[in-house]
């Protein structure tokens, strides 16, 4: 007798009862007879103490041992048998797919999961009792799948890179692939390129306006002929062989405006990658030559889906550096005073009239961090604000119609508007150093 029936064999009689009324109703494989008291003797397998309690009402009723048929099983039709099946098919359905961390689930169909129920009304179990047959599926698939993967790959019950599904319905083996993703920093170089694909207004993207080419975007469906986005997600593709990717910006500049110095944090998502583990230095520079001098990126590195909400949610001080051009000729001292007085104050923002479509009427407000500029003639100048994460600067200085208080040119009482506008530095978003949100 081993350890485990010897153990059962004394166990209270409530036990060896279950048992009884459980193997009466039916042949019932170790697994489901097992799963009954998934709660006792810490260390077994669900199938082991099947075993254990078959041996053990053996022993208690004089009665000749009966091994399970596996196959037999009414509660589980036969599926558990199936196991070792089960996981050489998992393998072969991730053949190509970088794994580094997996995770089995199970949909189990509406028939198993009634005769689950039964088994336990016969045994005279609560409905809850021991341990549901998706949970035994996943553990037992899990590791025989484990077994049969690199050494370095782990189980993760969290987010894993591919989440098996098993649909005894169907008989069917889904690997369900979870994205891979990229941190970096931007520059946009050239103006009139927007960060992400935007879509034609006019023909809504498909590029036909009632039957023939749509004029406003010559067929093309996006109203600019490319984006940072379109500049740096096909290299990572390729790289990591996916399906597709989103771009994930902290916050967006103008289209007409230039991203500068530091650059923007950005992340890549791909979906759906058979490659993870890429070298981010080759794909740094396979990024910048694609781009070819409209856009550069930095600093890539690979990161955890934690990483989008983190970029998404990032309300970053941002410096910004503007040329000016004014209605009439400003004096020095004038545009030194007005600029002293932005610094520091908190501003009154109401949704520009520029965005005002797309964005709610409200009115926000935002502190200028600092402020300060040159002129470069008598009706233009070039100023230098850095403010708090959605502050509007073309209104900053233009006032936007009396919609942003105070501005530049209500001050100096001049019409002020915003000709070139370059972003200098994203601010406020290091260290991300983070175990959390980098991976190695």
């Amino acid at each position: 007798m081993d350890d485990a029936a010897a153990s059962t064999a004394e166990a209270e009689p409530e036990l060896l009862a279950v048992a009884s009324r459980a193997l009466a109703a039916g042949p019932v494989c170790n697994h489901c007879l097992g799963r009954l008291v998934a709660d006792r003797s810490f260390g077994l397998g669900n199938d082991e103490r099947g075993r254990a309690l078959r041996t053990a009402r053996a022993l208690a009723d004089d009665e000749p041992y009966e091994p399970a048929d596996e196959e037999d099983c009414w509660v589980c039709e036969g599926e558990f048998a199936r196991l070792e099946e089960f996981a050489e098919r998992a393998v072969a359905a991730l053949d190509g797919y970088e794994v580094a961390t997996y995770q089995v689930g199970t949909r189990v169909p509406p028939l198993l999961e009634e005769n689950d129920s039964l088994l336990r009304s016969e045994a005279g179990l609560p409905e809850d009792a021991g341990e549901p047959m998706n949970r035994e599926f996943n553990r037992e698939v899990g590791k025989r799948l484990g077994a049969r993967l690199p050494e370095d790959a782990e189980l993760d019950l969290e987010r894993p890179d591919v989440l098996v599904v098993l649909d005894l319905a169907t008989d069917e083996i889904e690997p369900q692939v979870n994205s891979a993703f990229v941190y970096g920093r931007y520059r946009k170089l050239e103006r009139e390129i927007p960060q992400t694909k935007w879509p034609c207004s006019d023909c809504g993207g498909n590029g036909l306006w009632r039957g023939a080419e749509c004029e406003a975007c010559e067929g093309t469906g996006y109203r600019y002929g490319t984006s940072v986005e379109q500049l740096t997600t096909p290299p990572v593709v390729e790289a990591m062989d996916g399906e597709e990717a989103v771009f994930h910006g902290a916050g967006r500049e103008d289209v007409d405006a230039l991203m500068l110095g530091t650059g923007r944090p950005f992340v890549i998502e791909v979906k759906r990658p058979r490659r993870r583990d890429v070298d981010t230095d080759a794909l740094e520079a396979a990024i910048n030559e694609f781009a070819d001098g409209r856009v550069e990126v930095e600093g890539l590195c690979r990161a955890s889906h934690g990483m989008v909400e983190r970029v998404k949610q990032l309300d970053a001080d941002k410096t910004y550096r503007a040329t000016v051009a004014f209605d009439t000729a400003v004096d020095r001292g004038a545009l030194a005073d007005a600029l002293a007085e932005l610094e520091g104050a908190t501003v009154d923002q109401r949704t520009p009239h520029r965005v005002d479509q797309r964005r709610a009427d409200v009115v926000r407000q935002r502190t200028v961090l600092s402020a300060s500029g040159e002129l470069a003639g008598e009706r233009e100048a070039t100023v230098e604000i850095r403010g708090e994460g959605g502050l509007y600067v073309k209104e900053l200085v233009s006032g936007d119609e009396g919609r942003t208080e105070p501005s530049l040119a209500g001050l100096l009482g001049v019409g002020a508007e915003v000709t070139a506008l370059d972003v200098l530095a994203v601010e406020g978003v290091e260290p991300f150093d983070d175990p959390e949100f980098l991976l190695e």
